[in-house]
């Protein structure tokens, strides 16, 4: 399309050459300088970022990106020798004037040490195409900028501005391309990882398209939180399975510490960046983002079949549980993710005794460690008190494929 163009606009520039002398040294030179602006307005709207680095990048930690320039193969032909490409990372301010300028002026200086930073801007014969491909480039150190109020190190964003100056053949103008990577997070350190996935979750999720960089809401509805955290479940884990109705509903008592709405009542709710991933839960040392997380982290390594095939309810409360296994049949159990606990499983099961009064006792959860030396399957056969999945299947029947079957045998 931008090729299909650049054509119009070259066949239009022949025949206003050609009329010059019917349009008069007045009209003339304006209509070419508003032809250049065209061309240079095209022109760097077709530098665009092909694979973008890592959103959550560690310093001293090598890093893949490639630009690409839609109009290279046809208007770079004749260069003597390819153009340079180079790499800078900018803060959220440096991005924001780059942006508001319409990218006219330069950067003035970059915001962290990227080593390898510049690249050949190549054609390829055999695709057509015209990329600069950085391989192995490498984030040294990064300067922070002054943080806004109680704003931590993973809420800050910066980007990568790719730039280069290219001539253009056959007008010969000269053009200063540049083009911004989506947000990052610099982190130093693998403990701050969680944090930064959370920004950029949110950023991703939520910000507009044609905005300010990097202006995000603040507050966001809650049902547009819950396709978020669904996409970010299914994605991760790897499943068709997605978040079911009752689910949201745990979740949304959880992150709103409300546990007398009805779940009607959420869905005309906002939720906070603050609730998200700054205010610690009640009673726990960790945010309802870090907590979310540690259950993805489960899910993907060690429970990704039991989840598809239904067999967790995951997202459910201890109360709840309490009340629906309370009477049910001596041994029912189910399986939920930890409240206490950052990224554990626990089993919940019935006791009934003789008097007939239950009892419903929650095992110590399980860690992806302990998963990886037994998995739960084989932990479910090993545990006898445990009979039915709830409402009432046979334990054997409902994992019994998931059981290990160097340790199913006779006896």
């Amino acid at each position: 399309r931008c090729e299909n163009l650049v054509e119009v606009y070259f066949q239009l520039q022949q025949q206003v050459m050609a009329a010059s002398a019917e349009l008069g040294p007045e009209l003339l030179p304006r209509l070419l300088e508003r032809f250049n602006e065209v061309l240079s307005s095209l022109v760097k709207s077709s530098f665009l970022v092909e694979k973008q680095p890592p959103q959550v990048l560690k310093t001293q930690t090598k890093f893949q990106a490639s630009v690409r320039f839609l109009l290279g193969p046809r208007l770079l032909k004749a260069a003597p020798k390819p153009y340079v490409v180079r790499a800078d990372m900018v803060t959220e301010k440096q991005a924001r004037e780059l942006e508001l300028s319409s990218y006219s002026n330069t950067l003035s200086e970059s915001t962290g040490e990227i080593m390898h930073n510049t690249v050949a801007l190549e054609t390829n014969p055999t695709s057509g195409t015209c990329c600069a491909n950085f391989k192995n480039v490498l984030l040294k150190k990064i300067k922070r900028c002054e943080r806004k109020g109680s704003e931590s190190v993973t809420e800050e964003k910066c980007a990568v501005l790719f730039s280069t100056n290219v001539a253009l053949t056959p007008s010969n103008v000269s053009v200063h391309l540049q083009v911004l990577s989506l947000p990052i997070v610099v982190i130093v350190h693998g403990n701050q990882d969680n944090n930064a996935k959370a920004t950029v979750l949110w950023d991703n999720a939520f910000s507009e398209i044609d905005r300010v960089p990097f202006i995000v809401a603040e507050r966001v509805p809650w049902e547009k939180m819950c396709d978020t955290l669904n996409l970010k479940f299914m994605s991760e884990v790897q499943t068709t399975k997605g978040l079911l109705k009752e689910h949201y509903f745990f979740l949304a008592q959880k992150i709103f510490n409300d546990h007398s709405a009805r779940l009607e009542d959420f869905q005309s709710r906002h939720v906070s960046w603050a609730q998200f991933n700054k205010e610690i839960l009640p009673g726990r040392g960790f945010t309802f983002w870090q907590w979310f997380d540690g259950v993805l982290d489960l899910t993907k390594r060690c429970l990704k079949s039991y989840w598809s095939d239904r067999l967790i309810v995951g997202f459910i409360s201890k109360q709840y549980v309490c009340k629906l296994l309370s009477t049910e049949p001596d041994g029912t159990f189910l399986l939920r993710f930890s409240d206490s606990e950052i990224g554990g499983v626990t089993i919940a099961y019935v006791i009934r005794g003789k008097d007939g009064s239950s009892q419903v006792e929650n095992i110590q959860p399980f860690s992806a460690k302990d998963l990886s030396i037994r998995s739960l399957g084989d932990r479910i056969r090993d545990l006898g008190q445990l009979r039915n999945l709830y409402p009432n299947i046979p334990k054997d029947q409902a994992f019994g494929s998931h059981y290990n079957s160097e340790w199913w045998g006779p006896g």
